[in-house]
């Protein structure tokens, strides 16, 4: 059998809350002009320490620019267009998940040097090789997938902390979903080295969630950058980067989804969704169902509690959805592609079970109260 050819580029990173004064020895040898680009609440949250530590060092800051409200192709050809981009060194991203997907579309696909500042805790955009595309009416287009990811990724856990707190919030629940999913996706397979190290790594995508997401949601909520905030911030942004790179296999993962993104992709054909909840939260109800399709009660029962302690949503009442709707969904998520590497079938009839069996949970947690 022949071996394949494959290479990994795996993300740099540094993490603290004066992390910034990394930015000389990190990013001087790449030139000296930097264009910084993002979303309009992240540079307000972040460029004053950003230029404040950018001025003990060689470089100079050549302009600043909000990014747009998207995450396009259309909007990635505008700022390539700007005179001051061409000029630039190298380009600072900041801000959250479509801000430096957009940047990093721009950037990596011209070979400049990028670097990702990240403002809040709901993804791993700063450490992920791939951004979401979306069409111009705000729609999921497609992932674009590239070879590396950002030079290095600057995470500052004050800025974070004091960021708003739902992003974390909705943050964990897609976390402890990485792990979920790519251990039920890749089961039974034979699995390439890089793709087991993404099994593997993927329990880190769990574990300190359930040690210490309680305690950092609360912490987060006063704004303190605390040990228990930091390693959250880790798992989410981090972790669930290295991982997605190991899982994603000739730009096809695989390995990367799961039941819980089915569920949420499903229920995105109600407006109630995208108006009022996040993508996340939304992941993270979904993974109950999952873990009960799949008969991983102990597990079930750590992620309900985690769930309901900070406020995640464990009913469809949580999240604005029918059970008339509901059952429309059950209809569809049998033949969505999310689903299509799961080791069985996945079946109206399982879904009812979860269901049934996630409804008789929540009434006997109101009854206990």
């Amino acid at each position: 059998m022949k071996l394949e050819n494959y290479e990994v580029h795996l993300p740099n990173y540094s993490i603290g809350d004066q992390i910034y004064d990394k930015i000389g020895p990190v990013c001087e040898s790449y030139g000296k002009k930097v264009l910084v680009i993002g979303g309009k609440k992240a540079l307000a949250a972040a460029y004053d320490k950003i230029e404040q530590y950018v001025g003990q060092t060689n470089l100079e800051i050549i302009g600043k620019e909000i990014y747009g409200e998207n995450c396009t192709y259309a909007t990635v050809e505008r700022l390539r267009q700007m005179p001051l981009y061409r000029q630039a060194d190298m380009v600072f991203g900041v801000g959250g998940g479509k801000a430096l997907d957009t940047v990093k579309c721009l950037c990596i696909t011209d070979d400049k040097p990028v670097f990702a500042f990240p403002t809040i805790a709901s993804n791993c955009s700063a450490c992920t090789s791939v951004s979401i595309m979306y069409n111009e009416d705000g729609t999921f287009l497609k992932p674009h997938f590239f070879v590396r990811p950002v030079m290095h990724s600057f995470i500052d856990t004050q800025i974070i902390a004091q960021a708003p707190r739902q992003y974390m919030w909705a943050g964990i629940g897609d976390t402890y979903a990485k792990y979920y999913e790519a251990t039920i996706s890749a089961r039974e397979d034979r699995l390439e080295h890089f793709t087991s190290l993404g099994v593997a790594v993927s329990v880190m995508c769990r574990n300190p969630l359930i040690d210490y997401g309680r305690q950092a949601f609360e912490d987060h909520k006063k704004g303190l950058c605390t040990y228990d905030v930091e390693q959250v911030i880790l798992a989410i942004v981090v972790t669930t980067g290295i991982a997605s790179i190991f899982l994603t296999k000739d730009f096809t993962p695989d390995y990367n989804s799961g039941l819980a993104h089915a569920v949420f992709y499903a229920l995105t054909s109600y407006p109630v969704i995208e108006e009022k909840h996040l993508h996340g939260e939304v992941v993270g109800f979904g993974v109950l169902l999952a873990l009960l399709v799949d008969r991983q009660y102990e597990e079930f029962e750590k992620i309900y509690e985690l769930n309901r302690s900070i406020g995640l949503p464990v009913s469809l009442e949580d999240i604005d959805i029918t059970q008339a709707q509901w059952q429309e969904c059950v209809e569809r998520i049998p033949g969505m592609s999310d689903i299509a590497h799961y080791p069985y079938r996945v079946t109206k009839e399982m879904l009812d079970e979860a269901m049934g069996q996630l409804r008789e949970r929540v009434s006997k947690d109101y009854e206990e109260r």
